[in-house]
C-alpha cells in the first residue's frame, strides 16, 4: 500500500481518538501537581505516546500470528484497565488527604522532605502504569491496522504517538492551569477523573 492523504488523516484520526483517555489522565497529573517542572510535563507525554504507539503494534503482530489467543485476552482489557485506574485514582485521592491531614499536624521538615523523595520516584511507577491503563485498549486498533504491512503499520503507530504527544501535553497544561487555582482540591479531582475513566473503559468494554 503507498502511503496517502487518506492514510494519514486515519492515523490521526486514530490518534486523537485513542489519546482522549490520555489526555483525560495528564489533565489529572497536571492537577495533582501544579508546579511539575517541564522535563516531567515532557515524560508524561513521552509515556503516553509510547504507549499508544507500541499497543497498536502489538495488536497488528498478533493478528498475524496468535489471533485466537488474541481474541480470548480481549476480553480482560477492560478489567485490567478499570482495576490499573482505580488504584491510582484512590492513590491520589488518599495522598491528597494525607497531605492535608499533615499540614494540619504540622510534621518535622526532615519527614517532609524524605516523604516527597519517595512520592518522586512513585509518580515515574505510577506515569508507567498510567500508559498501560489507558493504551492497553488499543491492542485492537491491531485489527484496524491488520490490513497494512508491517512498514505502514509502523508509520501509523508513529503518527499516533506523535498526536498523543501533542495532546497529552496540552492536557498537563491545562491541569496544571488549573491546579494552580484550586491546589487544596485538585488532587482530589484529578483522582476522581482517573476511577470514572477506568469506569467508562470498563462499562464501554464489558457492558456496551
Amino acid at each position: 500500500m503507498k502511503i496517502t492523504i487518506e492514510f494519514i488523516i486515519t492515523s490521526i484520526m486514530l490518534g486523537v481518538g485513542l489519546a482522549m483517555d490520555a489526555f483525560s489522565v495528564s489533565v489529572a497529573n497536571g492537577l495533582n501537581e501544579p508546579k511539575m517542572k517541564k522535563n516531567k510535563m515532557i515524560l508524561i507525554a513521552g509515556v503516553f505516546a509510547v504507549f499508544q504507539a507500541v499497543m497498536p503494534m502489538i495488536g497488528w503482530i498478533c493478528v498475524h500470528t496468535i489471533v485466537s489467543h488474541f481474541k480470548a485476552f480481549e476480553r480482560f482489557v477492560p478489567w485490567i484497565a478499570l482495576v490499573l485506574l482505580l488504584f491510582i485514582g484512590g492513590s491520589m485521592i488518599k495522598e491528597a488527604l494525607f497531605k492535608q491531614t499533615e499540614e494540619k499536624d504540622d510534621v518535622d521538615s526532615t519527614e517532609n522532605k524524605e516523604k516527597k523523595e519517595n512520592c518522586k520516584k512513585l509518580c515515574v511507577s505510577l506515569v508507567l502504569i498510567q500508559g498501560i491503563a489507558t493504551s492497553i485498549d488499543a491492542l485492537s486498533v491491531g485489527f484496524t491496522i491488520a490490513k497494512y504491512g508491517f512498514g505502514m503499520a509502523l508509520l501509523c503507530a508513529v503518527i499516533i504517538a506523535i498526536v498523543t504527544f501533542i495532546i497529552c501535553m496540552v492536557g498537563v497544561v491545562v491541569g496544571k492551569k488549573v491546579g494552580i487555582k484550586y491546589s487544596d482540591k485538585a488532587s482530589i479531582f484529578g483522582g476522581v477523573i482517573l476511577i470514572v475513566i477506568g469506569l467508562e473503559i470498563f462499562l464501554t468494554g464489558v457492558v456496551l
